[in-house]
């Protein structure tokens, strides 16, 4: 299938015009832009396009197809390499890409970084490309059985990358044990443990009235039941912008600004609240910000999209701002709880996922992703609200 690709080169970049071409088509095949067997335009057509000599494509093809992104054929033109079809390939693929990473590993390490350092930022860049993918992978959905339900754990929670961690630890330290990880607000998760459809809920819920965090939405919530509160981190919430910050966003007040767009977080998710709290605090209308009811699911989707020049700003959080290459103006610090019904507490499932949480080994993971507070990771708190 013959695809059209845009690619924006900059003479203004570090990076070489060759290497802008071949990293571009690398985001458009990790991102599934471009699917295994699409065509690539030829040297001739993108040159002429791009307007750059045939020589700077040709030397982006040539690079690409001895990494094996792309190959190219006599009277076959240039096209996205396939998958593996049979054991033998995947074998070898496999291969590849623990020497891909184990060189990156090693190279981190001859300079310095430390385990915890290399193994925050892959978690936070893959987070990132998982988060591009998303809307462009369709998955079937498949029935479980009785036997893997008992092995499942089910998360609906509020957007966070510490938790997004600690599921990617689990599943590496307990591969029998399977994560269903839905992001459906901090409110959509209290919801989902009262109509016991989740084993757990993540929040960061702020009360207008009291000023505290989660305890009253759950009191609320999950009247006349016994949970517990397991804290996860303290994060630090703030004004994602555009790299370089070229409209001097200095605040919120900026945001009923004509000249800037934002992305906004779904109704239910704790930023949702949190914005609305603090632009009702400073008098400003929903109206006034343009873009205020555009609306994504988390805080990459956001970043993303200020990354792509969609917007100028966004509210999220400093992990999320990291991973996009976006500057970042912090504002809030805020309390993100996870919501366990007692019951399910002392289940044994949850044991392994509860373990990780109290581990050193996972607070500097967090620590160093960048936005966090880990001091107080771990501690539990059990309460009933009762009505009388």
């Amino acid at each position: 299938m013959d695809i059209k690709i845009e690619i924006a080169l900059s003479n203004t970049s570090q990076g070489s015009l060759y290497k802008q071409i071949g990293e571009q088509v690398r985001q458009f095949v990790a991102t599934d832009r471009l699917q295994p067997g699409d065509h690539l335009p030829t040297v001739r057509q993108l040159a002429s396009s791009l307007g750059v000599s045939p020589g700077t494509v040709a030397r982006a093809y040539i690079e690409l197809e001895q990494d094996g992104i792309i190959q190219s054929r006599r009277g076959g033109g240039t096209f996205v390499s396939p998958r593996p079809a049979n054991s033998g390939q995947s074998v070898l693929r496999q291969r590849h890409l623990s020497n891909m990473v184990s060189d990156n590993i090693l190279e981190a390490l001859s300079l310095g970084y430390s385990p915890e350092e290399i193994d925050a930022a892959y978690s936070l860049h893959l987070a990132r490309w998982q988060e591009e993918r998303k809307d462009r992978a369709k998955t079937p959905a498949t029935q479980q059985t009785s036997a893997d339900r008992q092995k499942t754990i089910t998360i609906v929670a509020s957007h966070d990358l510490a938790l997004n961690m600690l599921v990617s630890q689990l599943k590496h330290k307990q591969p029998g044990v399977s994560v269903h990880l839905t992001y459906a607000g901090s409110l959509g998760g209290l919801i989902a443990l009262q109509e016991e459809r989740a084993d757990l809920a993540g929040i960061h819920l702020l009360d207008e009235e009291t000023g505290e965090y989660n305890y009253p939405y759950v009191k609320h919530i999950m009247m006349d039941r016994e949970v517990a509160i397991v804290h996860l981190a303290y994060r630090i919430q703030g004004l994602m912008l555009i790299a370089g910050n070229p409209k001097q966003v200095k605040g919120l007040e900026d945001l009923r600004r004509p000249d800037i767009r934002i992305i906004n977080r779904q109704k239910g998710s704790g930023t949702r609240v949190l914005l609305d709290l603090k632009l009702r605090q400073q008098g400003i209308m929903p109206s006034e910000v343009k873009g205020y009811e555009r609306e994504s699911d988390t805080h990459l989707a956001v970043a993303g999209g200020i990354a792509r020049g969609e917007a100028d700003a966004g509210l999220g959080i400093e992990a999320a701002a990291r991973a996009s290459n976006l500057d970042f103006l912090p504002l809030f610090r805020e309390k993100y709880d996870l919501v366990i019904p007692a019951k399910k507490y002392s289940d044994k499932l949850l044991k392994p996922l509860l373990k990780i949480i109290a581990s050193e080994e996972f607070r500097k993971v967090v620590t160093e992703v960048g936005g966090y507070d880990t001091s107080q990771t771990g501690d539990t708190t059990f309460y009933r609200y009762s009505r009388n």
